[in-house]
């Protein structure tokens, strides 16, 4: 048995239902207030409630066929079947069975919830004083009332991609000046038939690499290159395609920096099925993600149409229920959409017939989609567009990604600076999530866009306020 007991909140269940079988060998402790909330949130067809309905499954399986002295003496939870390897777990858990705090002393007011589950863990420490007894919960405010009263807290972790957000990789690199000189003869150079340079290096250097990340040579005009293939202490190097004002644009846009041209060259890339830009307000996701998708949509006829989404979470306060159809529902939530596509048919030179007509063809080729009606979908040869993902969950992002079907591209935006959803941070958005898990897929990419060309003003806002 181990020495530590953990008590769970019920915003830690709502928010992962595998939260049960991440304590590894330590056991757990749910309060029966616990049960009574999850029974209140069971109904509905939000992300919350499907997440209870599931813990409330999960709890059913682990009683199933126990009596009353098994419940008192604790279940194991190795006994439940169908987990991935990441969720397995040794430890016990247990049930309140009785009002553990009714001779206690050192009570908290009220009929709270928190207040019951802070009083449950008081009563726990009393009772066990040879265990540590833990209370786990996503709400601040109840971890800094149990540390007043001398409960030891702590927040959910198990939810966490990186334990600090400088640890998320760019998607670039920097190689050493003399990269070239270290290769001596070992070096090989071709061009396919497509017109494609490569270089085949090898050394110490190529075991920081990975798959689809950029590496630039040199100083501020060196060569940028990406990583086409890695075996062993080999890589193969692939020269990219330049897209700044002295050379061809996608769409009217150049790149105006580094990062903006390794980004066009994943979203304009064939043989990549899956994008992930991040970057400050300003820095150019939306317009150069429409920009590519414009280029393959009308002039390549390489995907059907741009659909995009995003999820419906209000800065302020809720202006409530929206009019019309589904695309008019969105439209509020699109102004980024229409913001960037005034800039793109801005390029175009000609009068006001000719710019109604362009953007009379581009609203039969751009479809708004609300994420609620995601679920169940297949999207084939389109190129999909997640906004503000950063406000996504890990498993809202596997729901929505999984819908790609055949010559279908994603690309998912978001800025980890501003997240709007209740109990998600940097460390454990979805977005972080899926940039870590794709990281070294050969079809798919990711780049960091480091600096803001919206304006001088928006640029000086971002890095000072």
């Amino acid at each position: 048995m181990s020495n530590h007991l953990y008590v769970l909140d019920t915003n830690v269940l709502m928010h992962d239902p595998s939260a049960l079988f991440r304590f590894q060998e330590h056991d757990l402790f749910l309060p029966m207030v616990v049960l009574e909330e999850l029974d209140s949130a069971k109904k509905g067809l939000s992300e919350v409630a499907r997440n209870v309905r599931q813990v409330s499954r999960y709890v059913d399986q682990i009683l199933s066929g126990k009596s009353e002295a098994d419940i008192s003496a604790g279940l194991p939870l190795s006994t439940l079947h169908g987990l991935d390897s990441e969720c397995l777990a040794s430890g016990r858990i247990f049930f309140q069975t009785d009002l553990l705090d009714a001779d206690l002393p050192r009570k908290l007011p009220g009929n709270k919830p928190d207040n019951t589950i802070l009083n449950t863990a008081l009563a726990l420490k009393a009772a066990f004083s040879d265990r540590r007894i833990t209370l786990v919960s996503k709400d601040i405010n109840l971890r800094i009332k149990a540390a007043v009263i001398g409960i030891e807290a702590e927040d959910y972790r198990s939810d966490r991609v990186l334990d600090d957000l400088d640890l998320l990789h760019t998607g670039h690199i920097d190689l050493p000046e003399d990269f070239w000189n270290q290769q001596n003869a070992s070096l090989k150079s071709w061009t396919d038939e497509r017109g494609r340079s490569f270089y085949e290096v090898q050394g110490e250097t190529v075991r920081d690499l990975h798959l689809s990340q950029f590496c630039h040579i040199g100083d501020a005009t060196g060569m940028d290159l990406i990583v086409r293939q890695l075996q062993d202490e080999r890589a193969t190097l692939e020269l990219i395609h330049d897209y700044t004002e002295n050379k061809s644009g996608v769409w009217g846009i150049h790149a105006r920096n580094r990062e903006q041209n390794y980004a066009l060259n994943l979203l304009m890339d064939p043989d990549i099925d899956f994008v992930t830009l991040l970057g400050v307000a300003g820095t150019g996701k939306t317009l150069l993600t429409l920009a590519a998708g414009l280029a393959q949509v009308l002039d390549e006829s390489r995907f059907r149409e741009i659909v995009m989404t995003r999820v419906t979470v209000p800065v302020g306060e809720d202006i409530g229920f929206l009019p019309g159809t589904e695309e008019e529902k969105m439209t509020p939530w699109m102004g980024a959409l229409m913001d960037n596509l005034e800039v793109l048919t801005g390029t175009f030179s000609g009068g006001d017939w000719e710019r109604a007509a362009t953007n009379e063809l581009l609203s039969k080729r751009i479809k708004v989609r609300s994420l609620n009606f995601m679920r169940g979908r297949t999207f084939l040869n389109r190129y999909l567009i997640l906004d503000e993902a950063q406000n996504l969950t890990a498993k809202q992002l596997k729901t929505l990604i999984t819908r790609a079907g055949p010559g279908t591209k994603i690309v998912c935006l978001g800025n980890l600076s501003q997240i709007d959803t209740p109990y998600l941070t940097e460390t454990t958005s979805g977005l972080t999530y899926v940039v870590e898990r794709f990281r070294g897929w050969e079809r798919a990419g990711h780049v960091t866009l480091a600096r803001g060309e919206r304006s001088a003003l928006a640029d000086f806002a971002s890095s000072r306020l």
